[in-house]
């Protein structure tokens, strides 16, 4: 029996890599293919996932990178649908639900937003745990389901299947244990092969940045925004970036069952200023992409057909959306200890107190507390008053409190009237791409 000659040798490109050198296309190719395969070791992996940390890639590298990802699995096509797909990513923060609003409001305008989500890893929620707090919905479904729902109900938001660029997931697990996880041509390539592979016509990217994001420079952010807007435009995708800021927890809700009762809100025609926003920017961003430039966004939010489109969804995938949400146990309020305005809000301390009261998991396979969680009671800028509530936590276990509490500790601060406001800005600082 024959062995195939490998074309490449691993060592080799690690040592080219190591050394500055550009990969070429085939090397590129070939890589991907044989760790998927299981012939590049992990070991291997890692050292070549380090060298790219350290020397980076040239846009064609990243590229070759991306597409060979999108090569290992499966590519959806919804050509079928006979109407536009539209999709968005977020990199993810401290409070940030608009993928739950954000879906039924663009489906409402005849624009299909096959929106395939995960779940979360540390302060960051995951979209699937959020709507995993509403009695019945479930996350898995086959492709013909989620076909279905998006010719039916215009928009869908479900697990992302295992034939979807599987290179990634692989990828993924060993940059998390190795120091790697920055590398931005490793998170544009995981990123955008999944997106790409996903078969939308037009994704809207929503690049944060500040104390709760995952990047937290500003100019990191742009870098990782413009290198992905390149990709999808370079596989034929219509691709733009939004910039936001994360310095300050997004609404006022962080934790599964609190955000999908704020999301509901907005849905309403009402919650808070700073979710409607995003949320009614990135729609507008999502529809232009697809074609649909002139529509008007917020009066869809007013007049209760986004929410007409949301029931239908959570109705689709088994939910109850009139079903009482879970409501936590115990609750620890924090009050002000002066009169004064709230001049600072650290996202990452409020997110990193979540996760400890067990809105999060440290591990993939842990399970996540739906009721747990923190109300935000004041933003920056807002006056309050001596004893009255600042936030309050929420957990089914009071031994959560003091964790949570110590993870605040100096993350909020109270000043006076005419104090600078730490906020980072307003809440869209850029936006990059056509």
């Amino acid at each position: 029996m024959s062995t195939a000659i490998e074309p490449f040798d691993a060592v080799d490109l690690i040592r080219a890599k190591r050394d500055r050198r550009e990969l070429t296309s085939p090397e590129i190719a070939w890589l991907v293919d044989a760790y998927t395969r299981g012939y590049v070791a992990d070991e291997q992996m890692s050292a070549m996932t380090m060298a790219i940390f350290l020397n980076g890639m040239t846009r064609r590298e990243i590229r070759d990178l991306t597409m060979a990802m999108i090569a290992s699995g499966e590519r959806m096509d919804f050509s079928g649908l006979g109407k536009p797909t539209s999709d968005k990513h977020s990199t993810g923060g401290v409070g940030d639900k608009i993928t739950l609003p954000l879906m039924p409001l663009v489906a409402t305008f005849g624009v299909a937003v096959p929106q395939l989500s995960g779940r979360g890893l540390g302060h960051t929620g995951g979209t699937l745990d959020k709507l995993e707090s509403i009695p019945g919905w479930r996350a898995d479904l086959t492709n013909d389901e989620m076909f279905a729902q998006l010719r039916d109900v215009g928009g869908v938001i479900c697990a992302a299947g295992a034939g979807l660029a599987p290179a990634d997931k692989k990828l993924y697990a060993l940059r998390d244990i190795t120091g790697t996880v920055e590398a931005i041509p490793l998170i544009a390539s995981s990123i955008m092969s999944k997106k790409i592979a996903e078969g939308t016509g037009a994704l809207v990217l929503d690049v944060k940045f500040g104390s709760g994001a995952f990047l937290q420079d500003i100019e990191r952010s742009r870098e990782l925004a413009r290198t992905m807007v390149e990709l999808g435009e370079d596989a034929g995708v219509a691709t733009s970036a939004l910039i936001t800021n994360m310095n300050v927890p997004l609404g006022l809700t962080i934790g599964n069952a609190n955000e999908v009762r704020e999301s509901v809100e907005v849905l309403a025609g009402g919650g808070p200023a700073d979710v409607r926003e995003l949320t009614v920017e990135l729609a507008r961003e999502m529809l232009a992409l697809a074609g649909r430039p002139d529509v008007d966004v917020e009066a869809a939010l007013d007049d209760g057909r986004a929410m007409d489109t949301w029931r239908r969804s959570i109705v689709a995938q088994g939910g109850d959306p009139d079903a009482a949400l879970p409501v936590a146990r115990e609750q620890h309020v924090v009050t002000a200890e002066r009169d004064g305005v709230l001049v600072e809000q650290q996202a990452l301390p409020f997110g990193i107190a979540a996760w400890r009261l067990g809105a999060g998991r440290a591990r993939k396979q842990d399970p996540v507390q739906h009721a747990a969680g923190i109300e935000l009671h004041a933003k920056p800028g807002d006056a309050v008053r001596a004893g009255r509530p600042l936030f309050t936590l929420h957990a089914d276990e009071p031994a959560r409190f003091e964790r949570a509490l110590a993870a605040v500790e100096g993350a909020w601060r109270i000043g006076d009237a005419g104090d600078a406001i730490e906020n980072g800005g307003p809440l869209i600082a850029d936006r990059i791409g056509r």
